[in-house]
């Protein structure tokens, strides 16, 4: 079959794509901006969820089509991406687009939740289109997966990085119920969809084997990435809740009240579906790593706190530094440390403070720059180098003091090299599917 694939730059859709294509389907790509090649992906055409919300924007892209699959989707608001477009209006043009145009067949991916209960924005935008679609005179399957769990996905990184801490921080008493589902699963039920459809148009839940609360999902995918039991710590939901109302005012935060919401609502359903279109039952949380995944999973899961920790770390060296040089160290001293560098007279004092403040800045800026980050750490990298070559030059004897002052400048280094080499590969946006 010809497959129309929204999405298929984001986790689910690219899993799906080269599904599809190995089992012998024309995928079909739309994407914002067609070039870049994907895998499993034989054709791109020009499509923008942000920019694409009348049927006749989507009508003429769908000569020859047999099946649309919409797998688009956010976690949370972020630019022009916004629920009520991404997840409303493109989707429901769309379509309507497909029932004018003569595809017969639409599969559609939603969530867990994006029923009658809900009440946050996320299912509310999702289940708008859900209930468009199936009002249509057309071929529907609206899949509703629980938490996807794979390799390079949102939830993975998060829980990964939640199971693999030193001691398992826990919402409240870690009682919220889930029900995760492998992308492996998730992706060949969808291609059974897409190959035999359903009799009729309906709603279909995709989950794991059974419900599970936080808790003991947490514990046991530790125990998956091989790391020993350790101790729970439940956070009081009042800090928590205070925690997530921050979180929906700072970027890329891994909490905000409405995923708090919609964890404290649960994520569970029947695994009937599942099993059917699988043929056998969806894995367990314990078969979520392969062995030959171990190594590198565990690993990526210790980093994704580990670097904040070294980072948050580094800032407060520069901070501290900057706030003894302003004064708390005695001044007299200072000027006597300058004198022997061979620094003295209206001098001193300039390179004093403003070394002073520089130091700060660099500190702030270490826990608060986003973008350009890799520039700051060239940056401190050079002045610690400078710092070094100046001491090594006028005062020698500090190698050898017993503090080690200038031994310290080595690890340091090291500190700062780590982060602008693994950072980067870590830090994505959580927020997008």
């Amino acid at each position: 079959m010809k497959v129309l694939l929204t999405g298929a730059t984001g986790f689910i859709g690219r899993h799906l794509a080269i599904a599809l294509a190995q089992a012998g389907h024309e995928v079909v790509a739309a994407v914002r901006t067609p070039g870049r090649a994907l895998p499993g992906v034989r054709a791109q055409i020009a499509g923008d969820f942000t920019r694409d919300q009348q049927p006749a924007d989507w009508q003429g892209r769908l000569t020859g089509i047999d099946v649309v699959v919409n797998t688009v989707g956010i976690l949370r608001e972020h630019g022009a991406q916004r629920f009520d477009t991404l997840h409303e209006a493109a989707p429901i043009a769309l379509f309507r687009a497909c029932v004018a145009a003569g595809v017969r067949r639409v599969v559609q991916l939603s969530a867990l939740g994006a029923d009658t209960h809900a009440r946050s924005r996320y299912h509310l935008s999702k289940k708008a289109a859900d209930d468009t679609l199936l009002a249509l005179p057309l071929q529907a399957s609206v899949v509703q997966p629980s938490l996807v769990y794979g390799p390079g996905g949102a939830s993975a990184r998060l829980f990964n990085l939640l199971a693999s801490l030193p001691v398992l921080m826990l919402p409240g008493k870690g009682s919220q119920q889930v029900q995760p589902i492998h992308i492996d699963d998730l992706v060949q039920a969808l291609v059974k969809l897409i190959e035999r459809p359903e009799a009729r148009s309906r709603r279909i839940a995709l989950v794991g084997p059974e419900p599970l609360a936080l808790r003991e999902f947490l514990a046991r995918l530790r125990a998956a990435l091989g790391l020993p039991p350790t101790a729970a710590w439940p956070v009081p939901m009042p800090l928590v809740r205070l925690v997530a109302k921050a979180g929906r005012w700072w970027p890329g935060a891994l909490l905000d009240d409405e995923s708090l919401a919609m964890l404290e609502r649960g994520n569970t359903a029947p695994a009937t579906d599942t099993t059917a279109l699988l043929g056998r039952p969806p894995r367990p949380v314990s078969q979520f790593i392969t062995r030959e995944q171990l190594p590198a999973a565990s690993v990526m899961a210790q980093l994704g706190w580990l670097l904040p920790l070294l980072r948050v770390s580094i800032a407060l060296v520069w901070i501290v530094t900057g706030v003894l040089s302003l004064g708390v160290y005695p001044v007299e001293g200072s000027y006597a440390l300058l004198a022997q560098l061979g620094v003295g007279g209206a001098l001193a004092p300039l390179l004093l403070y403003g070394a002073a403040v520089l130091d700060l800045a660099l500190g702030v800026l270490t826990l608060t720059l986003k973008r350009h980050r890799p520039l700051l750490w060239l940056a401190q990298i050079g002045l610690i180098l400078g710092y070094t070559v100046l001491i090594t030059w006028r005062l020698p004897e500090f190698w050898l003091h017993p503090f080690g002052p200038i031994l310290k400048n080595l690890p340091m280094l090291a500190a700062i090299a780590l982060l602008m080499v693994l950072e980067r590969r870590l830090e994505r946006p959580p927020w997008n599917t």
